[in-house]
């Protein structure tokens, strides 16, 4: 996973992303409307899809691959995403306190 404040930008648009991932711009949208990710929009709605969203969306394709399914991979995710939101409250918790 990228780092940085580039990591979250939209920059990508669809066909970009898909074409990055190997994956089809529907497979994309449907991913997104199973909650399994949240890609950036223009102000005229357009999806944007960002450094994160491609490291997500090769997640999701390796948890395929071993054999999840779509409401498995949320799960999973959702963990993931709580786990690394633990992990970044401590380190400011721990630099807070230095």
């Amino acid at each position: 996973m990228e780092e940085g404040p580039e990591a979250g930008r939209g920059v990508y648009s669809i066909s970009v992303a898909a074409e990055l991932v190997g994956m089809g711009v529907q497979t994309l949208r449907l991913y997104e409307a199973r909650g399994l990710l949240r890609p950036a929009r223009t102000a005229g709605g357009t999806r944007r899809y960002s450094p994160d969203d491609i490291d997500r969306l090769r997640r999701i394709t390796d948890l395929l691959d071993a054999g999840l399914n779509l409401a498995g991979i949320a799960m999973v995710l959702d963990l993931q995403d709580q786990q690394r939101q633990l992990r970044d409250d401590e380190r400011r918790l721990r630099d807070d306190n230095s």
